[in-house]
């Protein structure tokens, strides 16, 4: 695809858009960059494409989109956006960066989706396959932008990418020769109509695929399970039921079935990775991975090693017998009722932040019988607080110090403080990872207080 000398308007200069407008300047494109957000608040970004041509028009609700040969939109960035719209009746194209991006690609693409999982996941396949001396470039929505990735694919074997729901909006001709959908639970309905079509939003990570291809999918997730139309390759993973290829728990082991090519186990009690929904995403990882040639040794060595990623049920310290955890990544119900059934032990549970029009009363049944006490912050700690009234008691906390301090004076020792928010951050924090960064700084200062 020749870029050079085409109009193109990058919307919405965040991390990836800064990295399209690199990208496009590098290939010779005319770059317009547009964000609601005005040149004060965006200084950083714009140190980062000066002196490359680029064009700003910064702070405006809706740019002079007309006479564009390409609108390429940032993944927070709507489609549905009425200008976007009238761009498209005009017949610009509207992309986003995995599209632009799937028209340089060289090397085998292995995808990953779901609502909870996907990083943890994505950065075990790379793991996996890096121990197997293959040379896999990790990227995509895990933080380092697709098009970031091309320059150096001519010396890896596999482009590792996560990938969210958003960027297959924008993505109609990407093309994963391998792809795991792990699961998919109401989220982001914020964004779209309602859950069928998010549901077919994530589907849209198979759309492109061959019969040759790789499909993993979850058995017991009843929105995925049923995805297995198209004829390709399909290995399934279960928690729950025992199959006859691919992997599945069995005796204190995962088992992973690949037909005519491998039949191991592998030790619960040698891998690293707590909870059963990571034994899920152990699971979708050995079945990619191994199928793209790594091997049973290094994957063994991997499992033994591999702890997990920061703010994803992350332990955080013990003070006073009680344990601290970080699961600033909870960002929707599904992933806060993940994390719940991982404790046994009473739960004092840290929640709120910007609702995505979640349904909060799915918890209801896991709160009254796993959490002790309730700490609600941030802007949904008033609808929380009337969502789940009554079921066990509930405070409000006007900060994240706040909110430490109450949890650590109701939890006895031997109970759990757990930060899950079921929210987004942006009320806040700058992102999930600032939330869980302050979390953890504010526990540690209450354990130098416990220890002075």
């Amino acid at each position: 695809m020749d870029l050079a000398g085409k109009k193109i308007l990058v919307v919405g200069l965040a991390r990836t858009g800064v990295a399209l407008a690199r990208f496009l300047a590098g290939a010779g494109a005319r770059v317009t960059v547009t964000d609601l957000a005005p040149a004060a608040a965006l200084e950083e970004q714009r140190r980062e494409i000066q002196g490359l041509g680029i064009k700003e028009e910064l702070g405006m609700p809706q740019p002079s989109w007309q006479g564009y040969d390409l609108l390429l939109l940032s993944p927070g960035v709507p489609p549905e956006l009425p200008w976007i719209g009238a761009a498209q009746e005009e017949g610009i194209p509207v992309w986003g960066e995995l599209e632009l991006a799937s028209h340089f690609f060289t090397r085998p693409l292995i995808a990953v989706s779901g609502t909870n999982g996907k990083t943890t996941t994505t950065t075990l396949v790379g793991e996996l396959l890096r121990a197997s001396g293959l040379k896999p470039l990790v990227g995509g929505n895990i933080g380092t932008p697709v098009v970031s990735l091309l320059s150096r694919q001519e010396d890896a074997d596999f482009l590792v990418l996560e990938v969210s729901s958003f960027q297959l909006d924008t993505a109609p001709h990407f093309h994963p020769q391998a792809a795991a959908l792990l699961n998919i639970s109401p989220d982001h309905l914020d964004r779209y109509p309602d859950f069928p079509a998010y549901i077919s939003s994530k589907a849209g990570l198979f759309r492109c695929q061959n019969p040759g291809d790789l499909k993993v999918l979850n058995y017991d997730d009843p929105a995925v399970r049923p995805l297995r139309e198209g004829g390709r390759r399909i290995f399934y993973f279960s928690s729950c039921h025992t199959l006859e290829e691919g992997a599945w728990l069995e005796d204190g082991a995962l088992r992973v079935v690949l037909p005519g090519k491998l039949d191991e186990r592998f030790s619960l009690q040698k891998i690293r990775l707590p909870g059963r929904h990571n034994l899920e995403n152990a699971m979708a990882a050995l079945l990619l991975a191994l199928d793209a040639g790594a091997t049973v040794s290094a994957c063994r060595e991997v499992l033994a090693r591999f702890q997990g990623l920061p703010h994803r049920l992350e332990w955080v310290a013990k003070i006073g017998g009680v344990d601290f955890y970080d699961d600033s990544k909870g960002t929707n119900v599904g992933a806060v009722a993940r994390s719940l059934t991982f404790f046994e032990q009473p739960v004092i549970l840290i929640a709120g932040g910007r609702d995505k029009d979640s349904d909060f009363s799915l918890l209801s049944t896991l709160i009254r019988e796993r959490v002790k006490a309730l700490v609600l912050m941030g802007e949904t700690r008033e609808l929380l607080a009337r969502t789940w009234n009554g079921l066990v008691p509930a405070y409000l906390a006007d900060d994240m110090r706040a909110a430490v301090a109450r949890a650590y004076e109701l939890a006895a020792p031997g109970e759990v403080v757990l930060l899950s928010p079921a929210c987004a951050s942006f009320d806040m924090f700058r992102d999930y990872a600032h939330r869980g960064e302050t979390f953890q700084k504010l526990v540690e200062e209450l354990q130098d207080v416990a220890k002075s």
